[in-house]
């Protein structure tokens, strides 16, 4: 297969295939997505420098993260590098920003530089680009999110249990209304925290569905600061409020008190994922901690041991729990 078999299913020249392949920018968006559609549908990668293409691989990995600007995958991405660099393998790092496409276009990046494996948080469910890699003899192993087949390497923190810990918390303190601030509907993480909120509700005998969920489209600082204006601008602030991650926790958190609300005398707050920042804000945030470092170092683990060792290599999903970090921000 080659350029040639891309150009003609893409309705276009060589010339333009090697331009979508090596400089995108000179290509109209129309275009530029036949080609991209021509690519995936044929499987087409381009070969790296000879002496990877002769060995089949390289002494690399590839990470893949939703967003490396937030801490929790920043302290991921060190745990991965660790391990990696002391097995002799260097990590080559993509950021998807949680989206699809990116996503895509980073694995692409990932096959033509022959890498061994690839660790991944997805953007979504879709197993489908993740099966291609693994045709291509990609071993391929999940980090922050759980497997659901047998043949996958996955390394998680249980986030229905951190979810339930959030709330049990605020429950404990005698928060009456509660609003989960929450990210996009697509990432798993977000429904999960979400699904825990819920138990915990049940367990103190409470509905569910009384948990008031605002859905924000990115799970940053300021996201979060947008989410405390939205909830401002309601009939009645909630009694305490669960964040999905700490950023959007620490951006509700400079809403509120620049609005003079007190936390905790008027809201209890808690995030999630215990970023260094946490400790340090104007409140202290209480937060579920989960073990970043460890996550990276464990996925890597998996990752190189099924690479070198294809054999003998056994799937594992790693299961870690969350702890309760209780700080200045709830009751």
């Amino acid at each position: 297969m080659s350029i040639k078999d891309v150009a003609a299913l893409a309705g276009v020249s060589p010339g333009t295939v090697s331009n979508v392949l090596n400089r995108p920018e000179k290509v109209a968006g129309s275009t530029r997505d036949r080609v991209e559609t021509a690519i995936r549908q044929l499987g087409f990668v381009r070969h790296g420098s000879a002496s990877t293409l002769r060995a089949g691989h390289s002494r690399t990995v590839g990470l893949s993260v939703i967003d490396i600007g937030n801490p929790f995958f920043t302290d991921v991405a060190a745990g991965v590098e660790d391990l990696a660099s002391e097995r002799g393998y260097a990590v080559i790092l993509g950021n998807s920003s949680g989206s699809r496409a990116k996503e895509e276009r980073n694995l692409l990046v990932f096959a033509e530089q022959r890498v061994r494996g690839v660790l991944i948080t997805p953007s979504d469910e879709d197993p489908v680009r993740l099966d291609l890699l693994r045709e291509r003899g990609i071993a391929v192993v999940l980090v922050d999110h759980p497997a659901e087949r047998p043949d996958q390497c996955a390394v998680a923190v249980n986030d229905v249990t951190g979810g339930y810990m959030a709330v049990e918390h605020l429950l404990s303190g005698g928060a009456g209304r509660i609003a989960y601030v929450s990210g996009p509907a697509s990432i798993r993480q977000c429904q999960d925290r979400r699904r825990g909120a819920g138990r915990a509700l049940a367990a103190a005998g409470r509905d569910p569905l009384e948990l008031r969920e605002l859905a924000m489209p990115a799970m940053t600082a300021a996201a979060g600061q947008q989410a405390a204006a939205t909830l401002l601008a309601g009939d009645a602030l909630p009694d305490a409020l669960f964040c999905a991650n700490d950023l959007l926790a620490l951006g509700v958190l400079r809403g509120l008190l620049q609005a003079g609300v007190r936390v905790p005398g008027d809201v209890s707050l808690i995030g999630y994922d215990d970023i260094d920042f946490a400790s340090a804000s104007t409140v202290s945030l209480s937060s579920i901690r989960q073990p970043t470092y460890q996550l990276g170092r464990a996925a890597t683990e998996l990752l190189l041991d099924e690479c070198d060792n294809p054999a003998t290599h056994a799937h594992q999903q790693v299961m870690f729990q969350p702890d309760l970090v209780v700080r200045e921000s709830t009751r």
